[in-house]
This record gives structure tokens, sequence and C-alpha cells, in this order.
């Protein structure tokens, strides 16, 4: 696919979807990244039901802090892997108190530091909360790039740094979800919508299902 095809794609995607974001709710950087951590192996939906009732009881690294990890692991513990995930965050918000001034750091490696936080996590931060050029590949962008032919590729970091490297400048900030709206909502991992979806013609899916 050559670079006048994906700057049509993406094109096309942003003016279907001219403000991409996530569907976790969060107001601040430190919301979303409790919130990501939670959405390991959860939808976004379980996720969101949790922090309704979470965020309202504490929202900051001190307030979770305080709250202590057995409240928090109650209040989480219809997702998966809450245990662990109720430690890690209470180890990272004691990690921010102490080293960051309760603030959500800003660059890969620190994010990286952090407790439960991974590369697909920091990326996620890094895009939403403060506007990288970072593609987080989830299954549903692990899962476009390769139909589509914009970015194929084995594994999630081989998809992620073709990503990087062929998305056009422009696109490289609404890409990460774009994509996974595109891939949530149309191209499905079962029954793509292939007939009403508007990168049909430029599309390379082998199997489209018209």
């Amino acid at each position: 696919m050559n670079a006048e095809t994906r700057s049509e794609m993406f094109g096309r995607l942003l003016k279907k979807i001219p403000n991409p974001t996530t569907e976790l709710n969060y107001s601040t950087s430190f919301e979303l990244l409790v919130a990501v951590t939670l959405s390991a192996q959860a939808t976004d939906k379980s996720v969101n039901q949790v922090t309704d009732m979470l965020f309202p009881l504490a929202n900051t690294p001190e307030s979770i802090y305080k709250l202590g990890e057995n409240k928090l692991r109650d209040t989480i513990k219809s997702i998966g892997l809450f245990n662990s995930k109720a430690k890690h965050i209470i180890q990272t918000c004691r990690i921010l108190i102490d080293k960051y001034n309760s603030q959500v750091p800003e660059t890969r490696k620190e994010l990286e530091a952090l407790p439960g936080v991974g590369r697909k996590t920091a990326n996620v931060v890094l895009n939403t909360a403060f506007g990288h050029p970072t593609i987080a590949v989830d299954t549903h962008i692990y899962r476009v790039a390769n139909r589509t032919a914009i970015a194929s590729g084995k594994t999630v970091l081989e998809v992620e740094k073709k990503l990087i490297k062929f998305i056009p400048d422009e696109f490289k900030v609404p890409a990460h979800h774009l994509m996974i709206l595109h891939g949530r909502y149309v191209c499905k991992a079962r029954s793509p919508h292939c007939p009403d979806c508007i990168l049909l013609d430029l599309c390379e899916y082998e199997e489209k299902n018209i």
C-alpha cells in the first residue's frame, strides 16, 4: 500500500469520525491512567461501570492511596484481574505522590516504570492524555492494520512500528482512536461490515463480506 492510499484512508476515517477519542470515561490524566490499567482483559463498558463508582469516591493519587488496597479491590472486583490491578494502582499512587508530585509523567520510560503499566498502556496515556503520536496496538488495531494492509505484521510491536513509520504525519495523533473505533464497529473480527465500509475500495482484505 502506498502513502497516497494510506492518506486517503485516514482522511476518510477522520471525516466520518471528526473527534476520535477513547470510550473510557475520564477527566484527568490520572483518571485515564487508572482506567487504562483497569481495562486489561476487560471491556470499556465494564471499566466505565467500575470507575463510575470509584472516581466519585477517590480520583487522585492521594485519595485512592488513602482508600487502601482492600477497599479499592472491593470496588473494582467486577472486572478481571482485580487483585493484581488493585495492588498495582495503589503502588502507582505511592510512586506518583513521592516522585512526581502526584502528576502523571509524560515519557514512555517513566510510565512503563509504574507497576502494571506496559507499552500498550503507556502508549494510550501518551496519545490520549498528552497528544503524542503513539499507537497502542490492541486487537482492533492489529486486525484493521493487517486486513487493510495499512501495516501488516505478525506481532503487535511490528505492527506498531510500521504504523508509526507509514501513517502520514497529519494523522499520527488521531490514527490510534480512528483505527480502534473502525475496528470495533465496522471492521469486526467476525462478520465485518464490508458493504458499509468507507474504505472498501481501498482495502486489501481478501475475504470481503459483500
